[in-house]
């Protein structure tokens, strides 16, 4: 049953959802324009009829969907504003970007769109059925930036083909057809936030493994002295500027990974959480301040403003229970 050009969303934990069977040339236009890009969809052959089956969701930065159309159609598109990537699971798919030549999708290789340039699927055949998956690009060089500890150009390209037969290439399209097929059931397991989160981490180290590109090899490089990259990016933040008023969220942010990722992989490496890291950073900071300090011109108020603490009684409560003694003992002992 076809849903309403306007397609109303549904929502769950792993996403918007929709789902569409249709003969209707200007719904199967409105359901790619509503999870994908704006399109233009033509038939090739006016003789033959559409038989759309669509199922699409989203999954954070992430949309996947098994698609199929049942004729020979084609689609323009202007640039994407993301990376993209067909993985055919039956007939194939004739594609074109930017200046390059028409390339050729089939089971046996997946075609990878850039964010920009002039996209066509020339023909999309009757017999091909897809997944399609679309990538935020931020939420990619942001993944690789964690993954690598180096800055990315946004420029980033990845290569235009993936082979589907073996190796990365294989066992990512072997996860992109799971996740597919979990996020628009009802009652999957990506109904869970918490797997939901850690797929979609998956599926984007996947990517970065499956495809060339210009740091590819740095992703074979070792993590220095076996510290997570992102752990290490935010001990360097919160070292550098303990007094910024941090959130879980904030912190997740700089390191380019889920907020859950963060909590259960600093708390195995450094052996607290990120936020009781940050708390202990900011007390040493205002003891070595008090200790140093003048108690005719400074006040533990002052101080423990300075470094972030705005309640002063669960303040005191903590520096006594980590120090031995209270804030103004440390600053009239010194």
């Amino acid at each position: 049953m076809a849903e309403t050009a306007e397609f109303p969303e549904r929502t769950a934990a792993a996403g918007v959802r929709l789902s569409l069977r249709t003969a209707d040339l200007d719904e199967a236009r409105a359901a790619i324009g509503a999870m994908y890009y704006d399109n233009h969809m033509d038939l090739l052959d006016p003789g033959q009829r559409l038989d759309v089956d669509f199922e699409m969701a989203r999954l954070g930065p992430l949309t996947l969907g098994e698609l199929g159309c049942g004729a020979d159609v084609r689609m323009r598109f202007g640039d994407l504003g993301a990376y993209h990537v067909d993985l055919p699971l039956t007939g194939r798919l004739a594609w074109r970007q930017g200046t390059r030549e028409t390339a050729l999708a089939t089971p046996a290789r997946a075609g990878v769109f850039q964010p920009e340039g002039r996209t066509t699927l020339e023909k999309w055949g009757r017999h091909c059925r897809l997944l399609a998956v679309k990538i935020e690009p931020q939420a990619l060089l942001r993944h690789l930036e964690a993954l690598t500890g180096d800055a990315v150009r946004p420029s980033l390209r990845l290569a235009p083909a993936m082979d589907l037969t073996a190796g990365p290439g294989r066992t990512w399209a072997r996860l992109v057809r799971f996740v597919t097929d979990q996020t628009v059931d009802e009652r999957g397991l990506l109904r869970q936030p918490l797997l939901a989160a850690r797929m979609c981490d998956s599926l984007l180290t996947g990517l970065l493994l499956a495809t060339d590109h210009p740091y590819r090899e740095s992703l074979d490089r070792p993590v220095p002295h076996g510290v997570a990259r992102p752990v290490k990016r935010v001990v360097d933040a919160i070292q550098a500027r303990p007094e910024y008023p941090y959130t879980t969220t904030e912190l997740a942010d700089l390191a380019g990974v889920s907020g859950r990722w963060l909590q259960e992989v600093f708390r195995r490496e450094v052996g607290t959480s990120p936020m009781t890291y940050l708390r202990d950073v900011r007390m040493d900071r205002v003891r070595a301040e008090l200790a140093a300090a003048d108690p005719g011109t400074t006040t533990v108020s002052d101080v423990a403003y300075r470094w972030g603490f705005g309640h002063l009684g669960r303040f005191a409560e903590k520096y006594r229970a980590r120090f031995g003694e209270l804030p103004s003992q440390t600053l009239r002992s010194h």
